[in-house]
């Protein structure tokens, strides 16, 4: 399943009146015009041919998605080199800061086969954005509404699996990592969720967007009317808050996304009452086919993700702990 791309639509940066919400290019095409070009600077493990400003943003051929920290987008250069390239709607750190960490952050991922790597970055006064490697594949989310549009299963159990393992040894990495700073936390994602999880061609996972958080503001959508969380959190509403903790809420919350959906009942008392009635078959919990064995394996899973959603905080494992409680599931029921 190949990842789709919305045609570009215009969108001018703080302009919170838009009605609207789209790629910012037709606005920014008229600026660039106007101005020298500059290089990109090159970071992590990208090895190739210099990149400029005006190459990249005239080379995107669609929005691949928005969200509150901004616009990511797919870009093909000459020679059919492809990247997704995320674009900031308001950063929160200048210049220097904004290139130290985004460096940082890239070697951190050139040293781990589950993160996505970063191949360079431009910050100027009107447009700030990472260039990073580009997944045919899509997201995570892209993969499962796929497979819920035309209602079949995207994924079978142990796929899904994998992508739960793969995820987790991401986190895991990413929190073993040093502070490193007063202003940047090393040792903390900031925004796990499915749409941040790139699929490879052979359904391996991949975590993206590591660090961004720490980078630019959260700025509401043009046109859309956000909700604040409730006192007790959905499973299906993301933590923002920095932390490791807020990280394995995250996961949970994934985790719940790729066993149910985001259509099941959406409250964790509820699913705890039900719970042995899931790991029976009584209760049509799963969104895919499983023998008796992975319904164990994968009500075992379920238990973790309830772990991982606690309340308060201090009741979630952490990720060491995941991995470990993951691995048992494995071993046992093979």
């Amino acid at each position: 399943m190949l990842s789709i791309t919305e045609r570009r639509r215009s969108f001018k940066y703080g302009d919170q009146s838009n009605s609207g919400s789209g790629s910012i290019y037709e606005y920014e095409d008229c600026l660039i015009g106007l101005i020298d070009d500059l290089s990109l600077i090159c970071c992590g493990n990208y090895r190739g041919t210099q990149m400029t400003m005006k190459e990249v943003v005239r080379s995107s051929v669609g929005v691949m998605g928005e969200s509150p920290l901004g616009m990511t987008e797919k870009v093909v250069l000459l020679k059919s080199q492809m990247f997704a390239l995320k674009r900031f709607r308001k950063t929160i750190v200048h210049r220097n800061e904004f290139g130290k960490t985004v460096e940082k952050l890239a070697q951190v991922s050139k040293k781990c086969e589950y993160l996505v790597p970063i191949a360079a970055y431009l910050y100027t006064k009107r447009i700030k954005f990472i260039l990073y490697d580009y997944y045919p594949m899509g997201s995570l989310a892209d993969l499962l509404a796929g497979g819920r549009k035309y209602g079949h299963t995207a994924l079978n159990w142990n796929q899904r699996l994998k992508i739960i393992l793969d995820v987790a040894r991401a986190i895991e990495f990413i929190h073993k990592q040093n502070p490193n700073g007063r202003k940047t936390k090393m040792n903390v994602h900031g925004n796990i969720k499915s749409s941040n999880i790139m699929i490879n061609i052979d359904l391996s996972a991949c975590l993206s967007d590591y660090g961004f958080t720490q980078l630019a503001e959260r700025v509401e959508l043009p046109g859309k009317r956000q909700v604040k969380p409730p006192q007790v959190p959905a499973y299906n509403i993301y933590c923002e808050e920095l932390s490791q903790k807020g990280d394995i809420f995250n996961f949970g919350v994934v985790i719940m996304d790729i066993l149910a959906g985001s259509g099941f009942p959406t409250f964790k008392r509820l699913i705890v009452e039900m719970k042995e009635d899931i790991k029976k078959g009584k209760v049509d919990f799963f969104e895919f086919d499983l023998d008796p064995r992975e319904r164990m394996q994968a009500s075992q899973i379920l238990d973790i993700a309830l772990g991982c959603i606690s309340q308060p905080p201090g009741g979630r494992p952490s990720i060491e702990q995941v991995l470990l409680f993951i691995g048992d599931v494995i071993i046992k029921e093979t």
